[in-house]
């Protein structure tokens, strides 16, 4: 059975691949080589394989070069928006800023006129008691008086009694002049007390008038209030998020920036309402809290300003290398990769990416012409494979100072800035801050 199905694939064999002679002749004698069905099948499939081997392979390039190219374009259409979105924030939080400070112009406005209100009213309510003062001091001289008359009434009776006509005719003259002048002085005390009862009618009025100011005032101050608690609550915030998702300890920051801004006596003297030996009052303690918030708002851009939450290309880039392992563009091996690369023509302007001190300016082996800058925090930046430098060693700047040019300086495939930030001396990722910031600035 095997012999026959044998005999049978050799015949299907020689009628695909008959067997074949080469024939190679020299000067002098004439060899063949004999291929036989087999060796020819063997031939046949390797070379199909080969060829095989070959589509697949070609294919694959193909598809992964379309797919850098897609992935590229991507990146490009993500750094744009990111960019855009990045300058939306930014007038986002401009305004916020300024309705932050127009309604604490607001509240100061508010307070003050509440003060002068509550001075006003004080002030009333010490008419007020003067008056009800002068009311009882008119009563009991009231009293006194018309007790006085009534005892020269009695007396007058008595002289002009018929029995007592002896005695003189001048004592009745005398009492007629005292009961006139006691009437007099009567009337007068009357019209006085009706005097001082009309202004203290008014005193209560006006009173009344200033308790339904004050608690309009009350209201509006409230009404400020909370849209200043909103305001503070909507700023704090997202910076509290950014710290947090850039892996920054908000209090231990907020710590070191107050520690070095802790000056009193001057303009950084914290604000704050007294109460002036008082029991405090719910509005005061808002308001403290408000300036609170304000205060740590403060810190916040302070401590802002002082980590690289921006990039040091403004204008456009091309997001060409991230950070961590990757093929060297130059060897093709696999190597650590410790910042990100942003490509731009040469000239492209370099801007810090927050305040510092400029560490190191100059040349440095495969960074080109360098620069480094010491932040807060333990943080530094570096700048690589510049074309020039436009700072100096010592030299302090802010975040949005422009340090230099792009260039292809060190060791590049072509013009490129390297960025590099550092914590403590260890690298780690620029995209963590820049990511962090893309909903604040």
């Amino acid at each position: 059975m095997r012999k026959r199905l044998a005999i049978r694939g050799h015949a299907l064999l020689e009628r695909h691949f008959p067997e074949r002679r080469l024939f190679l002749r020299s000067e002098d004698e004439t060899r063949f080589i004999r291929l036989k069905p087999g060796t020819q099948l063997i031939a046949f499939a390797g070379s199909a394989a080969l060829v095989a081997w070959t589509i697949i392979a070609t294919a694959i390039l193909l598809m992964d070069t379309i797919g850098a190219g897609n992935y590229r374009d991507q990146a490009l259409r993500d750094q744009q928006t990111y960019q855009a979105s990045l300058n939306a924030m930014a007038v986002e939080r401009d305004l916020r800023e300024e309705e932050a400070l127009a309604a604490q112009d607001r509240f100061s406005s508010a307070l003050a006129r509440v003060s002068d209100m509550q001075t006003e009213l004080l002030r009333s309510e010490a008419r007020r008691r003067e008056l009800e003062t002068g009311i009882d001091v008119i009563q009991v001289n009231l009293r006194r008086t018309l007790k006085e008359r009534d005892t020269a009434r009695a007396e007058l009776t008595a002289l002009t009694d018929p029995a007592a006509e002896g005695q003189g005719a001048a004592l009745p003259a005398e009492a007629e002049e005292t009961l006139n002048f006691l009437s007099a002085a009567l009337s007068d005390t009357a019209e006085q007390r009706d005097q001082t009862e009309r202004n203290a009618q008014d005193a209560l009025l006006q009173a009344d008038e200033m308790a339904q100011r004050i608690a309009l005032m009350e209201d509006q101050n409230d009404a400020i209030f909370r849209q200043l608690e909103d305001a503070m609550q909507v700023s704090v915030e997202p910076l509290d998020k950014m710290f947090r998702a850039a892996g920054m300890n908000p209090d231990s920051i907020l710590d070191q920036v107050r520690s070095g801004y802790s000056g009193q006596g001057g303009p950084m003297t914290p604000i704050s309402f007294s109460t002036m030996g008082e029991m405090p009052n719910p509005d005061a303690d808002r308001a403290n809290a408000i300036l609170e918030e304000l205060d740590q708002l403060n810190l916040y851009r302070i401590a802002a300003s002082k980590a690289p939450f921006a990039t040091p290309v403004k204008s456009s880039f091309r997001f060409t290398s991230g950070y961590g392992r990757r093929r060297d563009p130059k060897t093709g091996g696999i190597r650590s990769h410790m910042g990100v690369d942003l490509a731009a023509p040469v000239g492209t302007p370099l801007y810090a990416t927050a305040d510092g001190t400029v560490v190191f300016a100059g040349w440095s082996s495969g960074y080109g012409r360098l620069v480094k800058i010491q932040h807060a925090f333990g943080i530094e930046t570096r700048y690589a494979h510049m074309s020039r430098i436009s700072v100096k060693v010592g030299q302090k700047v802010s975040r949005a100072d422009r340090i230099g040019d792009m260039g292809a300086s060190g060791r590049v495939t072509g013009p490129h800035v390297h960025y590099e930030v550092r914590v403590n001396g260890t690298p780690v990722n620029p995209m963590t801050y820049i990511k962090a910031a893309k909903n604040v600035f």
